[in-house]
C-alpha cells in the first residue's frame, strides 16, 4: 500500500492530498470529486473538501489508496 508522509506537518487538506499524490490536475477538480463522494476517508464518504487528514488515515480515490504517515 502506498502511503504519503506528512513531513514537519501536522496534517494535510484532502483536497491537497489529492493534488500531491497526482491523482487529480488541479485542486479544483479535487474539490469537485470530493463534494461528489467520489473520495473515502477510512471507508466513510467525505465530502468535507479541506477535511484534516492525520497519520494514520487511509484516503480512497478511483480504485487508490493511500495511508497518511508522520
Amino acid at each position: 500500500m502506498a502511503t504519503f508522509s506528512l513531513g514537519k506537518h501536522a496534517h494535510v487538506d484532502l483536497c491537497d492530498l489529492l493534488k500531491l499524490e497526482g491523482w487529480v490536475e488541479s485542486g479544483a477538480v479535487a474539490k469537485n470529486l470530493i463534494a461528489d463522494g467520489l473520495v473515502t476517508v477510512d471507508g466513510q464518504t467525505e465530502t468535507r473538501k479541506r477535511c484534516k487528514i492525520v497519520a494514520g488515515q487511509t484516503v480512497e480515490f478511483d480504485g487508490q489508496r493511500v495511508t497518511v504517515v508522520a
